[in-house]
């Protein structure tokens, strides 16, 4: 497939200025830096991908095709509704729960608690308690249990296949870029407080390992391998010929992700096609936003997608990435291989 030409990308300051005249923050790192514009791409890219599929969530693709068929059969645009019902640019769990771990990272260095898991599992507990518009079964569960018994992961079972301790685990990549040790630790420690998996361990660590060396700028073609790499070392997610289901089961959601990510190189197309296949539409909108924002920096995100983010999701987003990336030690050359 042919790289295609690219637009020459919309100032970023002028697309937050204009969707927030509050005015969401750059100055903690570099904003010129290229891994600040990664990382920022990869989490306002979640937040995108999560804000366009949260629209056809739970539909099937032919449904789809048959509301949206007076825009070509095609959901392309960030206009909320849904069955939650979500104002436009709104956000489900993918987005909030992200926040609500980063925000358990950054309070545990400050207050000289790095990773700790019980902060983190305070964080989900306070994230919940909070009413968001969403809240998966399996994360439900894993927090009425510690609240119930203070347990730090229960015991490993098969209703925990899900995808929701995937879908929020960019915060932890970037607070331990450079330390992949950390990085599988503080992965598996927040994934099991509400799903203890082994299918959820394998793409939690697996696409973890992707994100963080799309991250450190691999050309495509070394992160294709990675990504071809891991999916035949993990044959329950091999994503060649695809399967086509999008559900919340991990390996649908992780089959639509890696397919939707190595067939369309635009970061648009790329989600575009995973919220089209419906289900669990938000989540694998948000994981290939990800990916996707991550090879591409987020200067290069559509503009007309970014202005309709809510203002709170952008000062939000923007302010953790700076934030966890001064928590990480430089990449090193030996971290932009996944193991």
């Amino acid at each position: 497939m042919t790289e295609p030409t690219r637009r020459p990308a919309t100032p970023l300051h002028t697309v937050v200025d204009r969707a927030d005249p509050s005015g969401a923050r750059f100055d903690r790192v570099d904003p010129s830096s290229a891994l600040f514009d990664r990382a920022l791409g990869a989490y306002l890219g979640l937040a995108l991908g999560d804000a366009l599929g949260a629209t056809v969530e739970f539909m099937t693709p032919r449904e789809i095709a048959h509301d949206f068929a007076a825009r070509g059969g095609v959901h392309r645009e960030i206009v909320g509704g849904g069955w939650l019902k979500l104002a436009p640019g709104q956000v489900t769990d993918d987005t909030t729960m992200s926040l609500a771990l980063g925000d358990a990272l950054l309070s545990g260095h400050a207050q000289r608690r790095p990773f700790d898991t019980g902060l983190i599992a305070d964080a989900f507990v306070a994230w919940w308690r909070g009413k968001p518009v969403d809240c998966g079964n399996t994360c439900r569960r894993g927090i009425v249990r510690y609240l119930r018994d203070g347990s730090l992961q229960g015991p490993m079972a098969d209703g925990d296949g899900g995808n929701g301790a995937l879908m929020r685990n960019l915060p932890t990549a970037l607070a331990t870029l450079g330390d992949d040790e950390a990085f599988e630790r503080v992965s598996l420690a927040q994934a099991r407080i509400t799903h203890h998996h082994p299918l959820s361990d394998a793409a939690v660590i697996g696409i973890g390992h992707l994100l963080r060396a799309q991250l450190n700028g691999v050309d495509a073609d070394t992160m294709a391998q990675h990504t071809r790499a891991w999916a035949a070392a993990n044959p329950a997610f091999r994503f060649e010929p695809y399967p086509g289901r999008a559900s919340a089961y991990v390996v649908d959601t992780v089959q639509t992700v890696l397919h939707s990510f190595t067939q369309h190189k635009r970061f648009e197309d790329a989600v575009v096609f995973a919220v089209n296949r419906g289900e669990d539409a938000d989540t694998t909108g948000a994981l290939v936003g990800m990916l996707a924002g991550a090879r591409c920096g987020a200067r290069a995100l559509p503009p007309r997608w970014l202005v309709r983010l809510q203002p709170q999701t952008l000062r939000a987003v923007t302010d953790q990435v700076g934030a966890l990336l001064a928590l990480s030690t430089p990449l090193t050359p030996a971290s932009t291989a996944p193991p």
